[in-house]
């Protein structure tokens, strides 16, 4: 097996939305974004796996050298194999990859958060910093760009916070801001133990207008002559807002099951944006 097909099995198991977009990019991006999402998965399936702080924080650390060796020596990965061509024909940085590796560390460090800004320290490393990684790769002319990357990112990750509140919750952890359920009324006991009330619904809506908000400042800032080349992040844009619409007039669903999308009904969203934003 190759570092590109280990990339490749790698994205194909996750089950992304994401690879979804990587269908619509010419060959050399679709390669570079499969192993940048790879590395994605390699560094949060750490988090996910073990258990043990200290295994898991053995592993990060090691990750940590092989982005050293990826930049500077040579690595030992298949991952970073084949990162290895993409960091120096897009002009990828070194202290990116290591700002996602900090982010899985804070999930080993934190199991909640005090307030929103530590919250989105934690959305920056793990979410924005892949939208930089993924807009310099799509290619943009203008900084402005960058903005609106870095914003999507963070629309993503709070998607999937809410998204995974019920999920996140069974395993001791707590995303939305601790200083958020107090003015709510909401106990932590409550969401680890999955019990809707008025309450949960009121704090749950409040976490989607916030994620509405950076879909907003997100689209507002990408600049016109960069809307084509990224295209596979306004295709994903679509499909997580429409994931947002879905659990917004029942967010207490969230506490006991996982909504998501039919396949289908996410195709249909990717290709209608890739329409609508082609021809803008």
């Amino acid at each position: 097996m190759t570092p590109q097909q280990y990339c490749q099995q790698k994205t194909r198991e996750s089950g992304s939305s994401f690879t979804l977009s990587f269908m619509f990019l010419p060959k050399d991006k679709r390669d570079a974004m499969t192993a940048l999402y790879a590395f994605c998965r390699e560094v949060d399936d750490v988090v996910d796996e073990c258990t043990d702080y200290q295994i898991a924080q053995t592993k990060l650390t090691w990750w940590k050298q092989e982005i050293h060796r990826l930049f500077h020596e040579t690595p030992q990965h298949p991952v970073t194999q084949a990162l290895q061509p993409v960091v120096k024909t897009f002009g990828l940085q070194e202290a990116h990859f290591v700002e996602i590796i900090d982010g899985m560390q804070m999930d080993t460090q934190y199991n909640r958060y005090a307030d929103f800004e530590q919250l989105a320290l934690y959305c920056y490393r793990v979410a924005s910093v892949v939208g930089l990684l993924s807009a310099q790769t799509f290619g943009y002319k203008d900084q402005a760009t960058l903005e609106y990357a870095h914003d999507l990112g963070m629309a993503f990750q709070l998607t999937n916070i809410i998204r995974d509140v019920g999920e996140d919750a069974r395993r001791g952890r707590i995303y939305i801001p601790l200083d958020e359920l107090e003015r709510a009324g909401v106990t932590e006991e409550q969401l680890l133990h999955s019990q809707a009330s008025p309450q949960t619904q009121a704090l749950l809506l409040k976490q989607i207008e916030r994620a509405e908000m950076f879909y907003d400042k997100a689209l507002s800032q990408l600049p016109k002559a960069d809307t084509k080349p990224q295209l596979p992040g306004l295709m994903m844009a679509a499909i997580y807002r429409a994931l947002l619409q879905e659990i917004k007039p029942e967010p207490n669903l969230v506490l006991t099951h996982k909504i998501a999308l039919p396949p289908f009904r996410k195709l249909k969203l990717a290709l209608g944006a890739w329409f609508k934003y082609r021809q803008s």
